[in-house]
């Protein structure tokens, strides 16, 4: 699977006030990903699973449960809604979707 930046391009930032502080002519930097919120189709195109959340519950743990790997933690986040778990109490129901690749084809990351 490619990186989730793969699609970004780079861009060369050579803002003065930016560079200055840092002691550098430019920094190279990858452009502001657009970050899309599923619509209800998009959302009823995907097998999802429910999952009640618990307290000390992460996103990266779900992640590496359902997808084996902790770095999709933001997949389950943003489907959701929710950035950080503190915006999340127990009790509260997420919906996990169960195919990643079809999930970041939803979100538009790749």
């Amino acid at each position: 699977m490619a990186s989730r930046y793969s699609k970004y391009k780079i861009i060369n930032n050579n803002s003065e006030l930016l560079c200055e502080k840092r002691g550098v002519k430019n920094i190279r930097q990858y452009e502001t990903p657009y970050i899309y919120n599923p619509t209800v189709a998009d959302r009823a195109s995907l097998r999802t699973t429910n999952y009640l959340w618990k307290y000390g519950d992460r996103f990266y743990q779900l992640a590496e449960q359902y997808y084996q790997s902790p770095t999709f933690w933001w997949v389950i986040a943003l489907y959701n809604g929710y950035m950080t778990e503190a915006d999340i109490r127990a009790g509260d129901v997420i919906a996990i979707p169960l195919n990643l690749e079809e999930a970041l084809k939803v979100l538009r990351v790749y």
